[in-house]
């Protein structure tokens, strides 16, 4: 899938960017919903997210979101816990603990 364009004065405008997650598991005009699976020590590829999101843990991990201008915050997500985030930040996720964490990160269009 490709990703839109960043504005050019935007943090990260010059880099390519990976997708929300590895599978689109459900899509229709009103939300689309990607798995995410993160072994101990994987992460994913920077991507920008352009919908309103939540995230569902389904298998809990303790994780590390970098932005684009490498600023780290930790994001444990319990299993069954749900996020919310908004749309437009420039990051990276990281399973940084030692169980496989898996998610479904559902996009509000």
């Amino acid at each position: 899938m490709t990703q839109p364009s960043l504005d050019p004065h935007s943090p990260g405008a010059d880099l390519v960017l990976g997708p929300v997650g590895q599978e689109i598991v459900f899509e229709n005009d009103r939300v689309r919903v990607w798995h995410i699976r993160l072994e101990p020590g994987e992460g994913q590829p920077l991507h920008r997210h352009d919908h309103p999101y939540l995230v569902v843990a389904v298998q809990g991990a303790k994780n590390v979101i970098q932005t684009v201008d490498g600023v780290k915050i930790d994001a444990d997500e319990p299993t069954g816990g749900v996020v919310y985030r908004d749309p437009g930040a420039v990051h990276m996720l990281t399973n940084v603990g030692d169980t496989t964490y898996l998610a479904r990160l559902i996009e509000l269009k």
